[in-house]
C-alpha cells in the first residue's frame, strides 16, 4: 500500500497502519458502497449529494447507523492533508464489521484527464445489480474487469450491454447520447446502471430522455458522452476503434455549463 494518509474509523492514519479485519463485509461478503468526490480547488464538488447517496447505500445494505457530518470531516480532512495543490478525489467507503458501520477514505490525483474519450465495447456482459436503487456498490467485479479491458485496448471507457444486447451503462460513467433530433437520451436506470451523481445533477438541469439503445443507435449518434462526477462530460470521439459524434455538438457545451455549478 503507498505511503499517505487514509480515512479509517474516525481519524486520519497513515495507510500502512490501516488494518483490514476479516469480518468487515466489504472484505468478506463484498457488502459496501462507496461515492468517489471531486475535490476542485481545495472544495469537495457536489458534496451533499455524495453524502445523501452513501446514506441511501447504507440504508439498502443494512450497514448500521450513518454519520454525515464524521463523512463530510473525513471527506474535507483526507482532501486537505493528502491533495496539497487542492486537485484530484477522495473515494469514501462504508463497510460493517461486529462493531457496525465503518468509514474509510483515500484520496488520489487525477491522472491524464484527456478533453476527449475513446471508449470499447466491453467483453463483459452486464449482469443486474444484487441491490437494486442504483448503489454504488463495492461489488463490482465486471465493471472493474470492463475498465481493465479498456485500459488494455489504449481506451478511456468501456461500455457494457446487457443480454439483450441494450446498453447499460460504462465501467466508470453513465452514457448520453444526442440523436438525430437533437434530443439528449440516456438507457433507463431499471437496466441496472449505477445513478451517478452527476447523472442526477443533469437529471435537474437538462432534458434527458431515457430510451433503451443497441450498438447501431451510438455509432450514428450526433454526439457520444461518458458522465461522471469526477471527470464531468467527456465526449467519446471513437468507439471500438471507429470515429463517433461531434465532440463540437452544442450538447457539449450545455453539459458542461450544467455541471458547472455546484
Amino acid at each position: 500500500m503507498s505511503a499517505g494518509p487514509c480515512w479509517f474509523g474516525d481519524r486520519l492514519v497513515e495507510r500502512a497502519e490501516a488494518p483490514i479485519a476479516g469480518d468487515d463485509s466489504a472484505f468478506a461478503e463484498g457488502r459496501g458502497c462507496y461515492t468517489s468526490v471531486r475535490i476542485e480547488k481545495g472544495r469537495p464538488r457536489f458534496e451533499a449529494r455524495h453524502l445523501r447517496r452513501l446514506a441511501r447505500g447504507a440504508d439498502a445494505l443494512s450497514l448500521g447507523r450513518f454519520d454525515p457530518e464524521r463523512a463530510r470531516r473525513a471527506l474535507r480532512e483526507l482532501a486537505a492533508a493528502s491533495l496539497p495543490e487542492g486537485e484530484g478525489a477522495v473515494r469514501l467507503q462504508l463497510s460493517r464489521d461486529r462493531r457496525g458501520l465503518r468509514l474509510t477514505g483515500v484520496a488520489r490525483g487525477l491522472g491524464e484527464d484527456p478533453p476527449r474519450w475513446s471508449a470499447i465495447t466491453a467483453p463483459q456482459r452486464h449482469e443486474p445489480p444484487p441491490v437494486p436503487g442504483g448503489h454504488k456498490l463495492t461489488s463490482r467485479l465486471v465493471l472493474a474487469l470492463a475498465a481493465e479491458s479498456a485500459r488494455a485496448a489504449g481506451a478511456d471507457e468501456a461500455l457494457l450491454f446487457d443480454g439483450e444486447g441494450r446498453l447499460v451503462e460504462a465501467s466508470r460513467s453513465n452514457v448520453l447520447w444526442v440523436d438525430e433530433e437533437d434530443r439528449l437520451l440516456s438507457p433507463p436506470l431499471a437496466r441496472g446502471a449505477v445513478a451517478g451523481v452527476a447523472l442526477e445533477v443533469l437529471r435537474e438541469r437538462v432534458p434527458i430522455h431515457f430510451r433503451d439503445a443497441r450498438m447501431p443507435a451510438l455509432r450514428t449518434a450526433r454526439a457520444l458522452f461518458a458522465v461522471n462526477a469526477v471527470r464531468g462530460a467527456r465526449p467519446i470521439v471513437r468507439l471500438d476503434g471507429v470515429p463517433v459524434g461531434d465532440a463540437s455538438h452544442p450538447w457539449a457545451a450545455r453539459l458542461a455549463d450544467a455541471l458547472a455549478r455546484d
